[in-house]
């Protein structure tokens, strides 16, 4: 079966420019009684009743009720021409607005679907963003060299602390966190981070997850005509983003203590709110938690790895289905 390809677009005061596959017409008239023209000449009236469905509708052509019209007496003939030029002054007139028109909604058509896919691709991007957290780094900082005083700018205040931190001193490791803040730009992904340690080839991090502020429970899918409709993810979707994000977040919580200190291992715990259906409350709780190996860790390509993944080949506690997400754990990582 054929496609027929037709658009409207409303002239004002009753006059509408109807685009099809046949051609540019236009109509006019008002509800219940309506007259179109097209290019050939040919015309057609609608006359019904309105809310009823009930309608009649007559074609006639221009061109050939003016060929008629030509053996009528002189007197006649005038008229008939003087009619016709009319028709057809006022048929040209309207095709060319046809074809003014026509570019105009084609221009307005693209214009739709081109910020319609730009938002599309704004929203992947962010979600891309989301499971890639781990693709960033901190620089590592040489504190041999910081101690030989072979650096410069912001580095050099940290060389009060380097004899320490080399040594193994826990208390420095904490001022140079302190003082070096390489959680801050991770504010954006988790909260509430907090370091700890009682072994100087340890370091342990706990973080509050975002999951409820930062991943989108709909996502936008545009329609063949640029409109953008939002519709919701799956469970299983959006369960499998959080995990994505979590595990992300926390191969960059390992990689940026890494790039700090020198320690040999890194303990990351991601920590939850869940309600409580004893107490009515919210409890933090721990939902993932996992044992890093700096030399485990420089052997991945972090720009090709998939989050969750990669953690599973890490000793690790977490309790994850892709219906429910993540349950809180019953111990974790020492």
């Amino acid at each position: 079966m054929g496609l027929n390809f037709r658009k409207s677009i409303s002239l004002g005061k009753g006059l509408k420019l109807n685009l099809s596959k046949s051609g540019p017409s236009v109509s006019f008239g008002k509800s219940g009684l309506r007259q179109s023209v097209n290019l050939k000449g040919q015309t057609r009236t609608t006359v019904g009743i309105p809310g009823t469905g009930v309608y009649y509708t007559k074609s006639s052509n221009v061109k050939k009720i003016a060929g008629v019209l030509t053996g009528n007496k002189d007197k006649d003939k005038k008229g008939k021409k003087g009619d016709e030029k009319a028709v057809e002054a006022k048929s040209a007139t309207k095709s060319k607005a046809a074809t003014k028109a026509a570019p105009a909604a084609k221009a307005v058509d693209e214009e739709l679907i081109k910020k319609s896919q730009a938002q599309v691709e704004e929203f992947a991007a962010a979600i891309e963003a989301l499971k890639s957290v781990h693709k960033q780094s901190d620089g590592y900082i040489d504190w041999e060299a910081i101690a030989n005083g072979a650096v410069s700018g912001n580095l050099k205040e940290l060389q009060p602390f380097a004899q320490s931190v080399l040594a193994g001193d826990i208390d420095a490791y904490f001022k140079v966190i302190e003082q070096v803040g390489p959680f801050d730009d991770l504010l954006e992904y988790g909260s509430g981070f907090e370091v700890g340690t009682d072994d100087p080839s340890i370091m342990e991090i706990e973080f509050q997850v975002k999951s409820d502020d930062i991943i989108p429970a709909e996502y936008p899918d545009m329609k063949a005509n640029g409109e953008i409709v939002m519709k919701p993810f799956t469970k299983s979707a959006y369960y499998e983003l959080v995990q994505d994000y979590v595990s992300s977040t926390m191969l960059r919580v390992a990689r940026d203590t890494f790039a700090l200190l020198p320690v040999k291992t890194v303990i990351v715990h991601a920590v939850d709110k869940v309600l409580n259906s004893a107490t009515g409350n919210d409890d933090e709780v721990t939902i993932c938690a996992v044992k890093l190996k700096r030399d485990a860790l420089a052997t991945l390509n972090f720009e090709r790895i998939d989050p969750s993944d990669c953690i599973e080949n890490f000793e690790h506690f977490s309790k994850f289905k892709k219906t429910t997400g993540y349950a809180p754990v019953d111990r974790v990582l020492a």
